[in-house]
């Protein structure tokens, strides 16, 4: 099936953690590393073998703190670089999360969620680790977050989330959970001519002397590739246009102004979501994502008079979140409750609370218990109580 280089294009059978290695590597990831932790390590093990077969370099770190600063040391040096871990590894990240977000390092982190705090359940799903990912930061920073509901867009947002790196010029994070990691499914992958890959802009060497590495006209500056003669500086602190330490006023707002515009710029790019709507003659939306997308789905399809009850909005990026579309489509179609199911104990529930605050309209939340999934007849039900508070 994967023969000795990428992936072939064609059918695959495979699970979420396996389609995100592979799609990984087409994307151009050549440095993964990372430490085990249920239920993302057999992601590890197989791009640990497969890595070797494309040429790149795979490292087990001693933790996940060693493996986040090893992977954005790997991108500093211009490589494409990768790690995954769950929520008490995601945790111990943190920091060097927000070290990659100043110095302006593309990399992919992907969590595959489990029940948390702590230890919580590990073999078990969850998708508690959103307010996390979107906020989890000491000081102001903006992240892209992807949330697959199934191996194939595990594949397809893998890459995406790859080219969103290449061009912001960040860490990205991909959403998963244990359900979608360990599910098998039909993953179809293009002709690789196909595929749009997006590579770094760097700087011109004829610009060595001149240019400064973190000036820039536009939000993304040049990646100055180390080795090819540019005199620059990496640091943690707030820094110029050289990349030098400074303390001052203009400096700091000019930097961070610049780093929180990147998702503001490309918003209407990164932005993704589905509207299940077809037999709708009702006034309740749904809003769901990730695993739990998935098991609505197939409620909403298998049961006619359902469809006609609820509408439903599915991100496929939770950030930046589609506020404005969602505002849209509650006006259109003449929404006065909109109920929030995910597996936590209320997250996304409260962005979207906020994105309609203006609206009249009601925000309910369904707040499933994480690790144990409904059924859809089950969810389906659930979905139908809350419909019917006054």
């Amino acid at each position: 099936m994967m023969g000795t280089k990428l992936i072939e294009p064609g059918k695959h059978f495979l699970t979420g953690n396996v389609a995100v290695a592979e799609a990984a590597l087409l994307a151009g990831c050549r440095f993964y590393a990372g430490y085990p932790i249920t239920p993302s390590s057999d992601l590890m093990h197989h791009i640990a073998a497969r890595m070797v077969e494309v040429g790149g370099v795979f490292i087990q770190a001693e933790d996940e703190i060693a493996a986040i600063n090893m992977i954005l040391g790997a991108s500093a040096a211009g490589l494409k670089a990768m790690t995954a871990t769950s929520g008490p590894g995601f945790s111990l990240m943190e920091e060097g999360l927000d070290l990659g977000f100043m110095l302006e390092l593309p990399a992919v982190i992907v969590n595959v969620q489990r029940v948390g705090p702590s230890t919580g359940i590990p073999t078990l799903g969850s998708q508690g680790d959103v307010m996390q990912a979107i906020w989890g930061s000491h000081g102001d920073r903006a992240s892209v977050v992807y949330a697959p509901s199934n191996p194939q867009e595990c594949f397809s947002f893998t890459i995406e989330a790859f080219n969103a790196a290449e061009t912001l010029r960040m860490p990205v994070f991909i959403l998963s959970d244990e359900f979608v990691a360990h599910s098998y499914g039909k993953v179809v992958v293009p002709d690789h001519s196909e595929i749009r890959i997006v590579e770094r802009r760097r700087l011109d060497e004829s610009s060595i002397g001149k240019a400064l590495p973190f000036k820039v006209d536009d939000t993304v500056p040049p990646f100055a590739e180390p080795g090819k003669g540019f005199r620059f500086h990496y640091t943690g602190l707030m820094h110029d246009d050289r990349g030098y330490p400074v303390i001052d006023k203009e400096v700091t707002r000019k930097l961070l102004s610049r780093l929180m515009r990147k998702i503001e710029k490309h918003r209407n790019a990164l932005v993704q979501y589905t509207v299940l709507d077809e037999d709708f003659a009702g006034s309740t939306m749904v809003v769901v994502y990730g695993s739990i997308y998935s098991i609505a789905r197939t409620a909403y399809r298998r049961d006619r008079e359902f469809r006609r009850r609820v509408a439903v909005f599915r991100p496929h990026v939770l950030w930046p979140m589609p506020d404005r579309e969602l505002r849209s489509l509650v006006k259109e179609l003449g929404i006065d409750k909109v109920i929030v199911v995910e597996m936590n104990m209320g997250q996304y529930m409260y962005m979207v609370r906020s994105a309609l605050l203006d609206l009249g309209v009601r925000v309910e939340q369904l707040n499933l218990t994480p690790g144990f999934y409904p059924s859809p007849n089950e969810l389906k039900e659930m979905v139908s109580k809350v419909m019917e508070r006054g």
